[in-house]
């Protein structure tokens, strides 16, 4: 006769939350590195200017053209065609749309002043150009 022992399942009442606490702060550390990239939109060599620092209740939609001429609306890259149809869109939410133009120093003059003129043509009177000191 063979005897069998029963053993009995306990329930765990607690967790590990190691790994969770490790992928939260992992998250953080991300967020806290890749913010400061998101805000700038994309790295250009500004022209030096002397500058005066607005204050602006609401964030500006940010153009920049590029050196090669190339013209992005934030991060992604648009032609003019396309930008005027996304400032459209964003002045219906926003009739007190701002825009801040950011060129290269390099860039061909021409393709800031179309930018400039698209946005006074459809009718955003508020627009700035960022410059560095």
């Amino acid at each position: 006769m063979s005897r069998r022992h029963r053993t009995t399942v306990r329930a765990m009442s607690d967790m590990n939350l190691t790994s969770m606490m490790d992928l939260t702060f992992l998250l953080l550390i991300t967020f806290i590195i890749t913010f400061p990239l998101i805000e700038q939109g994309i790295p250009l060599n500004l022209p030096t200017g002397k500058t005066q620092v607005l204050e602006i209740e609401d964030k500006p939609a940010v153009v920049s053209v590029d050196k090669e001429g190339r013209i992005f609306l934030g991060v992604e890259p648009v032609t003019l065609e396309t930008l005027e149809q996304r400032l459209r869109t964003m002045q219906t939410k926003n009739a007190d749309l701002r825009i801040t133009l950011r060129g290269d120093a390099d860039v061909n003059y021409g393709a800031i002043v179309a930018v400039a003129r698209m946005a006074t043509s459809i009718g955003i009177k508020k627009m700035s150009m960022a410059t560095r000191e």
